[in-house]
């Protein structure tokens, strides 16, 4: 089968369900440097671009991808004119959306000069971000981690590996050479994460020799606005490709798969131009918090709740845990009892409403998004989706049942060889090894409970002193074992 590519474009007009890229298309100029260019960015900040692109004809946001790990999108799309499919699935829909915003994709292992270069362009006015939130290489204390070897290895002066080493080498491309300002911005589940990000910058800064001049050049060129991004991206499946297959007619080795629900909240500080993005949909606001609030603790921290939960039951995707009733009462319970009591309504925002279709999108049949694959890096992202409820709640003097829940899945996953049904649990964390030596295997609840209390990067300095959590951990624990 022929491959998608600019030249077989002009065999896709007349299939059904398939959206081709806006004419001019692959005469955009790069105004945007990302780094993480994996399936979600594929399905939404470079889907916003496009379409923003498409309502407006300003052709100067085309997006260089910085990939971080390997050279796999590089491979995927360089044949294909950096082209791809976005495969947008829901209960009697299927469609397959063709993106041509990707207009170029470096290998900083092997293109480093190319991408600092990309930083330093005049023509270059955006970079955004989406490497996980393990990416950042963060302490126990969310400051920038100058013991890891690869941040250590990058302060030292070698080529830098990691994503803040390289942005901030970038920026230092930037001070001398064009000196124009430029706006960075954080699209991953960090709380206030733009802010998050500039502190980690200049953490950099701080710890480079000589690094003060640059530390004060981003203090005056460089902004960072906070933003909240929400699509569920699941990875994709042979079948995905084999449906793209289908409907396009070409093979597409760079297809992604999505639902069809967007949404891009940013708060608007930017230090000079930038797409219009409102026009795609995105909604620009001065307070990104509440909607970030909203996000990671009604979406996020249900997700978790549900994939810890459910794979301990055998569930291999977040559809079928929705599907069991006692899973998606606690889901219920989170979202009304725990969360929305603590959060602050975003304007314009039914949180009750957001909580339901949240639980509706979940239960899409047709987006198979593995409970292990939601698993991955709970040390990451439990204290973000979870604990921030629990300590909320219990500043209001509110033990949170269905919150605590949540959080003893997660032990009693680590806990846990296999689910019900023989289903495999793998550990997939940046502290794996410790997990591991840990707790996996160990039977006794009160001791699983202990020693991942114990777990400071987690869970602080509050929160193992506290009775009431402790009790009700070890009898969440002991019930899931079970």
């Amino acid at each position: 089968m022929d491959r998608l590519g600019r030249a077989a474009l002009s065999t896709l007009a007349a299939r059904e369900g398939a959206t081709l890229p806006p004419s001019g298309w692959s005469s955009q100029d790069i105004g945007i440097v990302h780094f993480g260019i994996g399936a979600f960015h594929r399905a939404h900040q470079a889907v916003f671009t496009q379409d923003a692109y498409a309502a407006t004809g300003d052709d100067r946001w085309g997006i260089c991808g910085v990939t971080q790990r390997s050279d796999a999108v590089k491979r995927q799309l360089a044949p294909q004119d950096g082209l791809y499919g976005v495969l947008e699935r829901a209960v009697g829909h299927t469609g397959v959306k063709v993106v041509g915003s990707v207009r170029e994709v470096l290998f900083p292992a092997e293109e480093l000069d190319a991408v600092l270069a990309r930083i330093a362009a005049p023509s270059t006015r955006i970079v955004t971000l989406t490497v996980t939130e393990k990416g950042y290489r963060r302490d126990a204390d969310g400051r920038l981690d100058v013991a890891d070897p690869i941040v250590a290895a990058d302060l030292a002066g070698g080529r830098p590996a990691s994503a803040v080493g390289r942005l901030v080498r970038g920026l230092q491309a930037r001070a001398e050479g064009c000196d124009l300002p430029l706006t960075v911005v954080c699209c991953d589940n960090l709380t206030d994460n733009g802010t998050v990000l500039r502190r980690l910058v200049l953490d950099f800064c701080d710890a480079m020799p000589q690094g003060g001049d640059l530390r004060d050049w981003i203090e005056s060129h460089v902004t960072f606005p906070c933003t909240m991004v929400d699509r569920i991206v699941p990875a994709t499946t042979p079948d995905d490709r084999e449906l793209g297959r289908q409907v396009l007619g070409l093979g597409d080795e760079g297809l992604v798969t999505a639902e069809l629900f967007k949404q891009w909240v940013i708060e608007d500080r930017f230090s000079g131009e930038r797409p219009a993005w409102e026009l795609a949909g995105a909604q620009f606001t001065q307070d990104v918090a509440p909607y970030e609030a909203m996000k990671l603790r009604i979406l996020n921290g249900t997700h978790s709740t549900l994939a810890y939960l459910g794979a301990l039951r055998g569930h291999r995707t977040i559809a079928e845990s929705v599907t069991d009733p006692e899973l998606v009462g606690i889901a219920r319970a989170l979202i009304a009892d725990d969360v929305i009591p603590v959060l602050k309504r975003p304007d314009g925002e039914d949180l009750e409403a957001y909580g339901a279709s949240v639980l509706e999108r979940f239960a899409n049949p047709a987006l198979a998004h593995r409970t292990t694959q939601i698993a991955m890096d709970g040390t990451q992202k439990v204290p973000l989706r979870l604990l921030g409820t629990v300590r909320d709640n219990l500043a209001l003097g509110r033990q949170p049942h269905a919150a605590l829940l949540g959080v003893a899945a997660w032990m009693a996953y680590l806990a846990s060889a296999e689910g019900a049904g023989g289903l495999a649990l793998p550990i997939d964390d940046p502290l794996a090894d410790r997990l591991e030596s840990e707790v996996r295997g160990c039977s006794d609840p009160a001791r699983v409970v202990d020693r991942l209390l114990d777990v400071h990067e987690v869970f602080g300095d509050d929160l193992p002193g506290n009775d009431a959590v402790r009790g009700e951990l070890v009898e969440d624990v002991a019930r899931l074992l079970r």
